[in-house]
């Protein structure tokens, strides 16, 4: 895969807390999976030009992939997968790849999959219950290419390529599904026939047939179609498609004959937003359906008139063009709260809370999720500590800290016990901590537990170089995981973030027919947020660029999809709650993973609550309905502390209420990773 950074002076700075200056920047990502990143120029951060920048090169990360205990924890076998490609993990089509059998895949408007002798697709029923939005697999469409198995033999920011396989191993053919597109395309590698389970009649110089009340068309070119039969000469193409129900079939059968080969990325990060454009290679124009955060944030209709789809994100707006983009709102990488106009009481009260806190710290866990959280309460307390001047208990705090931070990046821990460190997996392309939790040897999470450890290691390093240059080996590593774009053999890039979706996806062989999915968006924010605070103590620029632009972006779809969707669409009628805790590929779901409790619901949703989790904020009667769903006026629960948090997002009125209610919280109700003394100086200082 190849990459194109071109960093450009911006036309005015600011600094917010904790905040560095953004310089506006430009990422352009190219090609397949299989492609070969080029060479890397140096960035030493300034606002100038460069280009060819990529975020860890090989350069950077062979050594230090060389220099860790590599380890295999778990098998986890690709046998549809290509060789020479990188193991797709955390990606919306990754039950294609893992597993016994294939899954069911979400390329939005469709759904898709794999069949015994070929492929079958459609565009899903959307309905909705009290706790549930679905719009699972419809094979409408089904497709017998005569393949005795099949593999996945590249893909890019958008698009999946899949080869057709004959009992001896030989490719057939391809057919390429991607995100936002109507069309799903088979070309023929010889001349051979392919049959539909539909029949297809001509209807000018296309095809078209219905299966129920949606309609499918059908364009060929160097082949011929007699009812359900097409013939295909070598390199021929049938483009399948979805007919809007309020669009042009004509219209939308010129585009199909412009077969989508591939798809690239760019990205761009300005003073107050950023802006994501997925460009769709092909040899015209071709169509792409926005989804309803794209379609909100703004930006051109032109084209966009071809009709719509349903979705279960809500309806789907379909566009002509080659170019797909959209803008978010910056959300800074804030690490800090601002304590500056709390009373002298309540900094007197603040520095005894966090004095206790410091001095009762638990024992830290060996596991990569329970042990980042650890790290992630300490790297709060000890800002806290040394913004109200305890310099004693800081320095405490900040022994402890340094302490376990420096045993888990010891690149040659694990020759040496068997927890509190990390290897590479070979065969998985990651890293992977030998305590693990939550299925993360098979890269379940993998953002969710790093994202804390790499805020822990910005707090503490980020005024002391030298320490930074000692956790690197392995916080380098731990970044690159998650997020590089130049992992050129070692890591898939932005292995969990989805550009299309916005989002990142939290399964790592997404076992489901559900496709992928993902739970905790604020723990998504966090990743990035840790990501970027790493960056800049390590003096990454171009890391700091692309953390602040996933983070702006999974900000919004978090806002869009989970707490504060547009309940005035037609895909909520008959949903009966104010969040979705669990969205995947072809369900949303008012469900968690470990437990049923309204509180659980929000409150995976806003954990850890840190100083960047004000994008949260700006619709108080949405804020206030979602407590009072989630906790019936009752905050000594699970997630109670983090809930009272959120709440003061709704105004002064409710921060009062919030303080004066966690002033008295049980201490059973703060969880593992927070503490009273941050629950408290947040609610202090949020209202300022």
């Amino acid at each position: 895969m190849s990459f194109r950074l071109i960093r450009k002076p911006s036309s005015s700075r600011r600094r917010s807390a904790g905040a560095m200056i953004i310089a506006s920047a430009l990422i352009m990502v190219t090609g397949t999976a299989a492609c070969t990143p080029s060479s890397p120029s140096q960035d030493n951060g300034s606002a100038g030009k460069s280009t060819g920048v990529e975020v860890f090169s090989e350069s950077q990360v062979k050594p230090l992939v060389d220099n860790i205990v590599h380890k295999t924890v778990k098998e986890l076998p690709t046998k549809r997968l290509a060789d020479g490609l990188m193991p797709p993990t955390n990606r919306w089509f990754s039950g294609l790849v893992f597993g016994d059998e294939p899954q069911p895949v979400f390329p939005l408007p469709l759904s898709f999959g794999l069949t015994e002798t070929g492929f079958a697709f459609g565009l899903p029923t959307v309905s909705a219950t009290e706790k549930n939005i679905a719009g699972g697999f419809k094979p409408d469409v089904t497709v017998d290419t005569g393949a005795r198995s099949a593999q996945v033999s590249g893909y890019d920011t958008a698009t999946v390529t899949i080869a057709g396989l004959d009992s001896s191993g030989t490719v057939q053919g391809h057919t390429t599904i991607a995100q936002g597109s109507p069309f799903v395309s088979y070309t023929a590698a010889a001349k051979s026939t392919v049959t539909t389970a539909l029949t297809f009649a001509k209807t000018g110089s296309f095809w078209t047939a219905e299966s129920g009340d949606v309609a499918y068309g059908l364009v060929v070119s160097d082949g011929s179609v007699s009812g359900n039969k097409i013939e295909l000469d070598k390199d021929g193409t049938a483009s399948f498609f979805v007919i809007p129900a309020d669009g042009s079939a004509e219209q939308l059968a010129g585009l199909a004959a412009h077969r989508v080969t591939g798809s690239s990325l760019a990205y761009e990060v300005d003073d107050d937003q950023v802006s994501t454009t997925i460009t769709y290679q092909s040899k015209g124009d071709t169509a792409f359906a926005r989804m309803p955060h794209q379609a909100a944030a703004g930006g051109s209709d032109d084209g966009c008139d071809l009709g719509s789809y349903p979705s279960i994100y809500g309806t789907m707006v379909l566009c002509s063009g080659t170019e797909l983009s959209w803008t978010a709102p910056l959300s800074n990488p804030t690490s800090q709260l601002d304590l500056s106009k709390i009373t002298d009481d309540q900094r007197a009260s603040l520095t005894t809370q966090v004095t206790k806190d410091i001095a009762a710290t638990p024992a830290f866990p060996a596991d990569t999720y329970f042990g980042g959280k650890a790290l992630y309460r300490s790297a709060m307390l000890l800002q806290l500590a040394q913004q109200l001047k305890a310099d004693g208990p800081a320095s405490d705090m900040r022994t402890m800290l340094v302490a376990e931070l420096k045993k888990w990046t010891d690149p040659k821990g694990c020759d040496k016990r068997d927890a509190f460190c990390f290897v590479y997996d070979e065969q998985g392309k990651g890293i992977v901590g030998l305590t693990p939790s939550f299925g993360s040897d098979e890269f379940n999470d993998h953002h969710f537990h790093y994202g804390y450890f790499l805020y822990a290691a910005g707090v503490v390093a980020q005024d002391d170089p030298e320490l930074a240059k000692q956790f690197a080996p392995v916080m380098n590593l731990l970044a690159a995981d998650i997020a590089t774009s130049g992992g050129k053999g070692a890591f898939p890039d932005l292995r969990t973030f989805d550009a299309y979706a916005s989002h990142s996806w939290a399964s790592g062989t997404s076992p489901f027919a559900d496709g992928n999915n993902q739970e905790s968006s604020s723990e998504a924010i966090t990743a990035w947020t840790g990501l970027a605070l790493w960056a800049k103590a390590s003096d990454n620029a171009a890391l700091r660029t692309q953390a602040t632009w996933m983070l702006s972006s999974e900000a919004q779809s978090g806002l869009a999809y989970w707490t504060n969707f547009d309940q005035s669409e037609p895909v909520y009628s008959g949903y009966g709650h104010k969040i979705v805790p669990l969205n995947w590929g072809g369900k949303r779901d008012y469900a968690t993973w470990f437990s049923p409790e309204p509180a659980a619901m929000l409150g995976i949703l806003v954990i850890p609550m840190s100083p960047a989790s004000t994008y949260l904020g700006g619709d108080a009667e949405r804020i206030k309905a979602n407590v009072a769903e989630a906790t019936g006026g009752r905050f000594d629960q699970k997630f109670g502390d983090y809930l009272l948090m959120y709440s003061a997002l709704a105004g002064e009125q409710e921060r009062s209420a919030a303080l004066a209610a966690a002033q008295k919280l049980d201490a059973k109700w703060i969880d593992d990773g927070n503490s009273r003394s941050y629950m408290l100086a947040w609610l202090m200082s949020s209202g300022d």
